[in-house]
């Protein structure tokens, strides 16, 4: 195990994430001993792994302890801690809205981008999927079309904004498509983010765009799915 523990750790230093499918990954994600052991190690140098279920990934993030000693000094610190600027924010959270709010929602209902719409009887049994089956990409001209003159101008977005974002992991630039990266669902907290973003100003901006954005977060969407099959076959 202490090999293991090692080259892991050692992994996740030096490519700041790793896909959830690896052995490795897998181990410590159902192996507690194998966990605590990769904390404690991860602990020490003021890091913690940042999983969440419902993304591909895994990555090694700073500890809450550790964010202000580290960038505190920094005066971009106010607004990221990775260099972003505010309209590179905002970019950022239009396409976490566009691509994570529907993909959580078919996770959680156990829909793929393919899905014809029929209903599944047995869909609540099905593991969550990861990947292109539920996460569905957006056209790079029609993202820059919208949202371009709000963000410093077409050009600015396309040549410089959809780079960067690309470079730190968080989007994938694919023959025109712009598609979920590495750390797109995993840096950003679903569930702070999603009420704020569907009942607040965004939405009504994205909407503008022909965007519509769902009623509720995927996660009351899901609460209430057994109640309504119930009541279907009750009638």
């Amino acid at each position: 195990m202490e090999q293991d523990i090692k080259t892991l750790t050692a992994r996740l230093l030096a490519n700041r994430w790793l896909p959830r499918s690896d052995r490795l990954v897998r181990r410590a994600l159902v192996d507690e001993t194998f966990r605590v052991e990769l904390d404690h190690r991860l602990a020490a140098v003021g890091l913690q792994l940042q999983d969440n279920p419902y993304a591909g990934h895994v990555a090694a993030a700073l500890a809450a302890e550790m964010v202000e000693p580290v960038f505190g000094a920094k005066r971009e610190y106010a607004a990221s801690n990775v260099g972003l600027t505010r309209d590179e924010i905002a970019l950022l959270v239009v396409i976490w809205s566009l691509i994570v709010l529907p993909k959580r929602e078919r996770q959680v209902t156990r829909r793929e981008v393919a899905d014809d719409g029929q209903g599944d009887m047995f869909g609540a049994e099905k593991p969550v999927e990861h990947g292109d089956a539920v996460s569905a990409g957006i056209p790079e001209a029609s993202l820059i079309a919208d949202f371009g003159p709000l963000l410093g101008g077409r050009s600015r977005v396309k040549n410089f904004m959809l780079g960067k974002l690309a470079r730190l992991g968080f989007i994938e630039r694919r023959n025109g498509i712009v598609a979920e990266g590495p750390l797109l669902d995993v840096a950003l907290d679903y569930r702070v983010l999603a009420d704020r973003i569907i009942h607040g100003t965004l939405a009504e901006v994205i909407a503008r765009a022909g965007h519509p954005m769902p009623e509720a977060n995927a996660f009351e969407v899901a609460d209430v799915l057994p109640d309504e099959d119930e009541t279907g076959e009750d009638a």
